[in-house]
């Protein structure tokens, strides 16, 4: 059954933590990937408040390749940069990581930045962090539209944080932004741990989906398919039931990848090659 294109799907970086970025991207066109959702990490990409590295020499190296990148994910979780930053300062040098993020991905040709909610103190009234995460996205949705970029927004598992980690949050955070530039995306490992579907995330967003972090998971993992207890061909034809045709994001965090990313991306891709058009 034939239910995607290959350019949706999305290979990413992340798990190459521990080899090159030319390493990486040989990697890709190998193994037949021709779209990249590239994570904006140290040290394949660096990117600080200050400034960020030179991007025609990395938007060469993608494309001379034969592959493209439509969508780029700063890193937002292992730094201090987020979206519900604690103190002032580090709330202003956030916002400036994201902007610069935001004009990386518009350079690089990308029409999305992935973008999530962030995270409060764990001892401090959820409401004040809500209130953070909500003006930092609102500042940056306005960033992005000068731009002529969506920010999409995952939610996150409760163990990264108590702010946007479920689909009702999401439509809060979504209702309260209310801004064109903010879309959604649909992480498949926060969506499974609290028992949601993909058909519950299009009935209340619908075309507000512009992306996934589309990945195997037992509800936890962010796995490659076939290590999980997930059907990827379930979630393949819910997909088409809602007409997407964005890209799937394959964000592999298993520390057990990082050995051999490569090795990983063959076996994942091989589950999808029954389905590709």
């Amino acid at each position: 059954m034939k239910l995607i294109n290959r350019e949706q799907i999305a290979g990413m970086n992340i798990h190459y933590l521990f080899y090159s970025l030319d390493y990486f991207l040989d990697k890709q066109a190998e193994l037949g990937f021709k779209t990249i959702e590239l994570w904006g990490g140290a040290p394949h990409f660096y990117l600080d408040s200050m400034g960020y590295q030179d991007v025609k020499e990395v938007r060469k190296k993608i494309e001379s390749r034969g592959l493209q990148v439509k969508v780029f994910t700063p890193e937002n979780v292992m730094y201090q940069y987020q979206m519900a930053a604690q103190t002032p300062e580090l709330f202003e040098k956030s916002f400036q990581y994201f902007k610069n993020g935001l004009q990386v991905a518009s350079e690089l040709g990308c029409k999305i930045m992935q973008t999530n909610s962030g995270w409060g103190y764990w001892n401090e009234d959820r409401e004040e962090a809500w209130k953070r995460s909500r003006e930092m996205i609102s500042k940056l949705a306005d960033e992005a539209g000068r731009l002529g970029i969506c920010l999409a927004m995952e939610s996150l598992r409760p163990q990264e944080s108590q702010l946007v980690v479920t689909l009702k949050d999401a439509k809060r955070m979504y209702d309260e932004v209310n801004s064109p530039n903010l879309k959604i995306l649909i992480d498949t490992t926060a969506m499974s741990v609290q028992g949601e579907t993909i058909d519950d995330w299009f009935d209340v967003f619908g075309d507000e989906v512009i992306h996934t972090h589309f990945i195997d998971s037992n509800p936890y993992g962010h796995l490659a398919w076939g290590f999980g207890n997930r059907s990827l061909q379930e979630y393949l034809e819910a997909l088409n039931r809602h007409n997407y045709q964005g890209c799937l994001g394959q964000e592999l965090t298993e520390f057990d990848y990082y050995e051999n990313p490569g090795e990983i991306d063959r076996k994942n891709m091989a589950a999808f090659e029954p389905f590709i058009r």
